[in-house]
């Protein structure tokens, strides 16, 4: 595959994990990553040591750059910056809001110097606003968006599992980054880019914001279950499968109720069209547990299957790990090699780049750039 992004660099000051996700797309792509670090190191290199010592998440968000150690509150290593940055094609940051005015690496000043420079400034609540000072993590953000009174049980909020506005934040950034590398192609002119995990969140959040804004009515939490589609969520089967489907139109439902856990004629005009099954949502999910609990998994799955009724198995990590349809690959750090799971990308890249020690091309690229 020939790589388009070959003569492309990106600089980026970054810690944590937003603006890391961006970069290691863009190294995945091609460009040459030049991340930069405090002499400790971004501390995602320290959140945990469970991938043979490692941090899963530094494994995970730094495969393919170089790792640069630099002071910005050293007058030297701020003037190596500046011409490593005048020579980029891309400037990623995530530090606190004005950090890096003070040094003169923030990117109006920058843009205004480098005018086909594409600049990515990347904070917690946005620059401007009341919350624009506060610092920001991703399951702050879950709970100040709302998402996390949506999440749950019906007893309880809850949090998303996974660094969900982090991973928003860095797409978003990511897209927005090649939007403005086509913009240059045509123009000739950079970009700058100012987003927030809170707006990466908050755009997600839009289903449940017009929900509530033109019905003042704020959807409920409903677990496993679906707030408006009945069936939809998780039965336990006789052998202790928890399987989850959803019955979308009445063609699902005729064969479900009739075929599969076969209700009787006297109780089908409790449930003959969506608004009554969801206005009996209770006595429809008793009847289907009790379908359920007298039937082995492989039987319902099997007829999931000839009556063309999505489900799926309410897997664990365990389950997930060795599931048919993951597809997996390697990564490297000086002598170890690890597993993990590839990003999508065109025409199914299989080899990526190496996770870099701290300062590992330190050398180097004080060399390049004195």
């Amino acid at each position: 595959m020939k790589n388009y992004f070959k003569n492309k660099l990106v600089v980026s000051i970054e810690q944590a994990v937003a603006a890391p996700y961006c970069t290691a797309k863009l190294a995945d792509a091609g460009a040459r990553v030049i991340k930069i670090e405090r002499k400790e190191g971004d501390f995602a290199r320290y959140y945990d040591n469970f991938v043979k010592g490692n941090s899963t998440y530094f494994v995970w968000l730094n495969r393919g750059k170089e790792s640069l150690i630099a002071n910005i509150k050293d007058n030297k290593d701020v003037k190596l910056l500046k011409n490593i940055i005048s020579k980029a094609d891309i400037f990623v940051q995530n530090l606190g809001p004005g950090v890096l005015s003070r040094i003169g690496l923030d990117s109006t000043t920058l843009r205004r110097k480098y005018k086909s420079l594409i600049t990515c400034d990347i904070s917690g609540f946005g620059e401007k606003g009341p919350y624009s000072q506060l610092k920001a993590y991703d399951l702050l953000v879950q709970a100040e968006t709302g998402l996390c009174s949506i999440t749950g049980t019906e007893e309880a909020p809850g949090r998303v599992g996974i660094s969900v506005c982090d991973i928003a934040c860095g797409m978003n950034a990511y897209s927005l980054i090649l939007e403005a590398l086509i913009k240059k192609e045509y123009s000739g002119k950079g970009s700058t880019i100012k987003i927030s995990l809170f707006e990466s969140l908050s755009e997600w959040m839009n289903v449940p914001y017009l929900q509530y804004l033109y019905t003042n009515k704020p959807p409920k939490r409903v677990g496993l279950a679906h707030p408006s589609i009945v069936p939809y969520g998780s039965f336990l089967t006789k052998d202790k499968k928890n399987i989850l489907f959803s019955i979308q139109n009445e063609r699902e439902w005729n064969a479900f109720s009739k075929k599969i856990i076969k209700i009787g004629e006297k109780f089908q005009a409790n449930f003959k069209n969506p608004s009554l099954r969801l206005k009996n949502r209770v006595k429809l999910n008793n009847i289907i547990n009790i379908s359920f609990g007298k039937l082995h998994s492989n039987i319902l799955i099997e007829s999931f299957k000839k009556y063309k009724i999505a489900f799926g198995l309410l897997n664990s990590i365990k389950d997930f790990s060795t599931h048919p349809q993951l597809k997996t690959s390697y990564i490297k750090k000086k002598k170890q090699i690890f597993e993990f799971i590839p990003p999508v990308t065109l025409e199914n890249k299989k080899d990526f780049g190496r996770i870099p020690e701290l300062g590992a091309h330190s050398i180097k690229i004080r060399k390049e750039f004195k």
